[in-house]
């Protein structure tokens, strides 16, 4: 299709760029979520097998025995480590971008997610990325983007909690400052790399990676007290055992706890006096992390000396930040996005 063909219509994306997962919606109602892994094969048996140099995403992950795998976010930001991370990265946004069907569009118009605190090199080394792909595109903080797709703009505080951070934001009826926003690096993949040390500890003989940690706190992660064992089967020298790792699920999960607490506290404070009690009755928990059971009753418990509290939980943990990243896509012009966050395009 020649540029005289496409639609004179934007199609504008919301895209949430995740350590663990990427998530993407469009305009014209395309959605995916992807793992944010490439995969490329480690020898010419691995292309003959794949029939391609490359794969994104849960394939990858499948056909792991004969690819090398990359994964290029951490800790929720770009890896700067050299230029196989920078391409794999690239593959992964051209990927998800393709994934809505953008072929027949003209202008492609996209905001993209990052942590509240993402360095400013980061930033700007994402947008040149993503200039490659969008004709005009936009970072922005990810718990910034959760607020606005859920309309709450004020007197909010949003808990973000990812694979590679836990991002604080308090909404104060404005674009969100610095001393607005905190991002803690002990997140979801701390969590699975404790679960995997203490399974080890508990358990020497059990085969036990973090990918596999990282599906048993999925299925099972808790805070506080839980209501019955956790009981897993697993590997040990090649034969099937079950185990009960009640104790190592919970002693992963409160690895973050004292953290997310302490900054929560933090970021109430920073709230006028009269509005604190609004704050402390709009909490809201987001991302793939917010939904470990427990969270919720333990921020109730941990704050009701504050007076009236309330937490809920997204509906839709995996889009919520997609979602917002969209809506403030197609309802800010895009000749007003330097207002908002960094820019690059036209």
């Amino acid at each position: 299709m020649t540029a005289m063909q496409k639609s004179n219509t934007p199609l504008f994306l919301g895209i949430d760029l995740g350590t663990s997962q990427t998530a993407i919606m469009s305009s014209e109602g395309g959605k995916a979520l992807i793992r944010s892994v490439v995969g490329y094969p480690k020898d010419v048996i691995g292309v003959r097998l794949l029939k391609k140099t490359l794969v994104v995403g849960d394939e990858a992950l499948e056909k792991r025995s004969y690819l090398n795998l990359h994964f290029p976010l951490e800790d929720g930001v770009l890896k700067e480590t050299g230029d196989r991370e920078i391409k794999a990265a690239k593959e992964l946004i051209e990927y998800a971008i393709a994934q809505v069907n953008p072929d027949d569009r003209g202008r492609l118009c996209g905001i993209i997610g990052v942590p509240a605190r993402a360095s400013v090199t980061n930033k700007a080394q994402l947008l040149k990325i993503a200039d490659e792909m969008l004709d005009l595109s936009m970072v922005v903080s990810e718990p910034f983007m959760v607020a606005y797709g859920l309309n709450c703009l004020t007197n909010t505080i949003i808990i973000d909690i990812g694979a590679g951070t836990i991002d604080l934001c308090a909404m104060k009826g404005t674009v969100p400052s610095q001393e607005d926003q905190i991002t803690l690096l002990k997140a979801g993949n701390h969590v699975d790399e404790v679960l995997a040390a203490e399974i080890a500890e508990s358990y020497p003989e059990v085969q036990m990676t973090t990918l596999l940690a990282k599906k048993i706190k999925e299925q099972h992660g808790y805070v506080g007290e839980s209501r019955e064992s956790v009981m897993v089967n697993l590997r040990a020298g090649g034969r099937p055992v079950t185990c009960d790792l009640s104790r190592e699920v919970r002693v992963a999960c409160e690895s973050i706890l004292p953290d997310i607490l302490e900054n929560v506290e933090q970021l109430i404070t920073s709230f006028d006096p009269e509005y604190q009690e609004d704050a402390l009755k709009n909490i809201i928990l987001a991302g793939g992390g917010g939904q470990i059971m427990g969270l919720r009753q333990a921020l109730l418990s941990h704050l009701q000396g504050h007076g009236e509290v309330n937490v809920i939980r997204v509906e839709d943990p995996d889009f919520a930040g997609a979602a917002g990243a969209l809506k403030l896509a197609t309802e800010l012009p895009p000749e007003y996005w330097t207002q908002v966050g960094d820019v690059i395009g036209s």
